[in-house]
């Protein structure tokens, strides 16, 4: 994508201090374009922003960050997108602070494509992990877009379910997209550029500042049709972006969890609050009504069935169930996890299953 001059004046813009999105917006809609509001006397400005602001603007551009800028848009899967472009999201259109222009790594069809965000507090358990690897996969899998914020935890497991299905996934991050946050998600952000997509509306460069990840969750919520919260304390960051979700009219999803365990707290209150409660992937393709897809849930493995034999009703531990089938641990775990997604087995305290249907 060329640095051409209408790009460089959204550019040159956008990193005016203290403009911000509203600002930019609101001169946008007095000058018409980047470019008039570049070419504005002083004194019109100040109509409409603070003195600074009028006077930075009138200022000699920053040409070194244009250059690097337009060093990293050579590689033809780096873009910028910004709000006159056709690619730019029209889910973002209707929330409260659009982002003027977003950075982009990877696919652009995932910026319009149909989605659902999953987030969690950074600290989740190992059931939390595997319940949000296995929803994104299932998701994805029925064409849904998985959308996260590439933190360790959850939001890793959930990129990494969602990379797995046809609906792939969309990590929005709260740096330049030249840096990588967290620097051990290094491989997972290679695969998102590679099959998914990164977008961040923060200039190249940008370090991981904190005030920035909570701006950031607007996005997340926003590209989505829906917001699934896995596991969330009372204090997590994650009820900020199903607020947001809500804000924006989107739907909230969360997994229950025990009434003991301070994860489910947050999922619990939420619930309380008119969240959907799910159990299942299927729970939430219902509520969107999503049959863009077939579902991955209709039928059951030959495997599946088979395991449904040695079941039976009564509660039984994996070693037991092994022991039965002649199946190994790992293969019985992801078999009872599809049967337990399709809500057909539940887990029952102190690692025992239950068939339910």
């Amino acid at each position: 994508m060329p640095m051409d001059a209408e790009l460089a004046s959204w550019l040159t813009l956008s990193q005016i201090p203290g403009l911000g999105n509203e600002g930019l917006r609101r001169l946008l809609q007095a000058f018409g374009s980047p470019s008039a509001i570049l070419g504005a006397s002083t004194s019109s400005l100040k109509q409409f922003v603070r003195p600074a602001i009028a006077n930075a603007i009138t200022q000699e551009p920053n040409n070194d960050s244009l250059a690097i800028t337009s060093a990293w848009l050579d590689d033809p899967n780096n873009h910028i997108i910004t709000l006159a472009d056709s690619e730019y999201p029209k889910s973002l259109l209707n929330i409260p602070d659009p982002p003027v222009l977003i950075y982009v790594k990877g696919r652009l069809d995932l910026l319009n494509h149909s989605s659902i965000a999953i987030v969690v507090s950074r600290n989740a358990s190992t059931q939390g992990l595997r319940d949000a690897e296995a929803f994104a996969q299932a998701l994805s899998e029925a064409n849904l877009c998985i959308v996260s914020g590439m933190a360790h935890g959850i939001d890793t497991a959930a990129h990494m379910g969602g990379l797995r299905g046809q609906g792939s996934s969309v990590a929005v991050v709260g740096t330049g997209l030249d840096k990588i946050y967290p620097s051990a998600n290094r491989d997972l952000a290679h695969q998102l550029a590679a099959s998914g997509t990164l977008i961040s509306e923060f200039a190249l460069g940008t370090p991981p500042l904190a005030h920035n990840f909570p701006r950031r969750n607007r996005i997340i919520s926003g590209l989505c049709q829906g917001c699934l919260i896995v596991e969330a304390s009372l204090q997590s960051g994650s009820l900020i972006t199903a607020r947001m979700a809500l804000e924006q009219g989107r739907e909230v999803f969360a997994i229950p969890g025990s009434i003991h365990s301070p994860q489910a707290k947050g999922c619990h209150a939420l619930i309380k609050q008119g969240a959907k409660l799910v159990e299942s992937p299927i729970d939430i393709l219902d509520e969107l009504k999503w049959f863009a897809a077939a579902s991955p849930f209709t039928q059951n493995t030959q495997e599946e069935h088979s395991i449904f034999e040695y079941l039976g009703y009564d509660p039984i531990d994996l070693d037991s169930l092994s022991q039965r089938s002649g199946l190994t641990i790992e293969e019985l775990s992801a078999i009872l996890l599809q049967l337990e997604l399709n809500g057909q087995v539940t887990t029952l305290a102190g690692g025992m299953y239950q068939r339910i249907v």
